[in-house]
């Protein structure tokens, strides 16, 4: 039977690593399910597989759009589902890895058939944002659809920004085009969730971004400090940085945020994947479990 074999987890948990050895004990592919390693430009803030990872095996999805491309959780949703075929004439498992909850349900289990925003009104959108400020965006969003108001994070801009576009293109409420049933896939799929004791994760999460400094992650900041107004560098590790570059923030402020909002994201990502029934849990380095996973693909 074809199987896509999805990981997931935490970012800083290990998944690069863990995706490259089990595409190359499979001979397949590693499909990036990032939603921001899909942007060039950005591998050092993004985490991105190194050059010398993806010349181990081949990545799909990594470094293939510029900053201002508009993209979505649906067109990846169709992008990847459009690939697989292919991926599966040559191999009987494909590996899915990434951290992307949006993205990983896109494949997994459809998501609502909401269309893709026409650019007067997504640049409409933004001007309304940098002009009246989230807080009227939200307050909008309260009136003209209530039941999505009711669950959206109202502090997540983008997803507040999206609603108000959907309604504002179809003049139908975003909570109108759920999705109620998970969509039949012509392959099975096995989900992978790596995850570390809450201590060493946040270590590993402190450290990284250390490393990023070090790696030239201001120096990749400032080169895309221009694209500002794009959603690509609407991202932690970015946000942070433009408040130095403000003036508002010095740079250890910025980097003990960066690493505090980076804990808080790795939560939000657990909590949000921990509610799968579906997923096996390991630790990145329990060969043992692991193997007794793939025993039930092979």
């Amino acid at each position: 039977m074809k199987t896509l074999l999805v990981l997931t987890g935490p970012t800083a948990v290990g998944k690069t690593r863990v995706a490259i050895e089990l595409a190359r004990r499979f001979g397949s592919p590693v499909i990036n399910a990032d939603s921001r390693q899909v942007y060039r430009d950005l591998p050092i803030g993004t985490a991105a597989p190194t050059p010398e990872e993806q010349a181990e095996v081949r990545h799909y999805f990594v470094g293939t759009l510029g900053l201002a491309d508009y993209y979505s959780a649906a067109q990846y949703e169709q992008d990847v589902l459009g690939l697989l075929p292919s991926l599966f004439e040559e191999r009987d498992v494909v590996v899915l890895s990434g951290g992307s909850m949006l993205y990983i349900d896109a494949v997994c289990r459809g998501l609502d058939d909401i269309p893709t925003i026409e650019a007067p009104v997504r640049m409409m959108m933004q001007q309304r944002l940098e002009t009246e400020g989230l807080s009227a965006l939200v307050e909008e969003l309260r009136v003209l659809d209530p039941e999505y108001f009711a669950e959206v994070d109202r502090r997540n801009t983008r997803r507040v920004v999206h609603a108000l576009e959907v309604i504002y293109q179809t003049g139908r409420k975003m909570s109108s085009f759920r999705r109620r049933n998970t969509q039949e896939r012509p392959f099975r799929i096995v989900k992978v969730g790596l995850n570390r004791p809450r201590a060493e994760l946040f270590e590993r999460i402190n450290a990284r971004v250390g490393k990023m400094m070090e790696a030239g992650l201001w120096e990749e900041f400032m080169r895309v400090k221009d694209f500002r107004a794009c959603n690509a560098l609407n991202t932690v590790g970015y946000k942070e940085l433009f408040h130095v570059l403000d003036g508002e923030w010095e740079l250890p402020f910025a980097l003990e945020r960066m690493r505090k909002n980076t804990r808080v994201y790795a939560k939000k990502q657990l909590t949000w994947f921990q509610r799968d029934a579906e997923m096996h849990w390991l630790h990145p380095e329990d060969a043992e479990g692991m193997e007794k996973i793939l025993n039930k693909i092979l």
